[in-house]
């Protein structure tokens, strides 16, 4: 497979990106490249291979979800620019229906 600089103007379009003639050359180069080493790639026998997160044996650094609480509320809200009791105001985002 390989990519030509239309494709990487059409790319560049979707992701809202500008690019100059000289990036639009480099770019198409380096995903030639990309594409290239993911098809060598796609010709390894993964069959037998487990399924891994992480290229080294080491468990996942995931803390447990534990809900804990945090700092003094009050001290907190004093520097809001705006609160209501015991919360953050800020301005309504999505219109309701009244």
């Amino acid at each position: 497979m390989s990519i030509d600089r239309a494709q990487v103007r059409h790319v560049a379009h979707l992701a809202r990106l500008e690019l100059t003639e000289a990036e639009e050359t480099q770019l198409t180069r380096e995903l030639a490249d990309i594409l290239a080493y993911v098809e060598q790639l796609s010709e390894l026998d993964t069959e037998d291979v487990p399924p891994t997160m992480h290229a080294l044996d080491i468990p996942a650094a995931l803390r447990a979800d534990v809900p804990n609480p945090w700092g003094d509320r009050e001290a907190m809200l004093e520097n809001a620019p705006d609160r209501e009791d015991d919360f953050f105001k800020v301005p309504q985002l999505l219109a309701t229906e009244e």
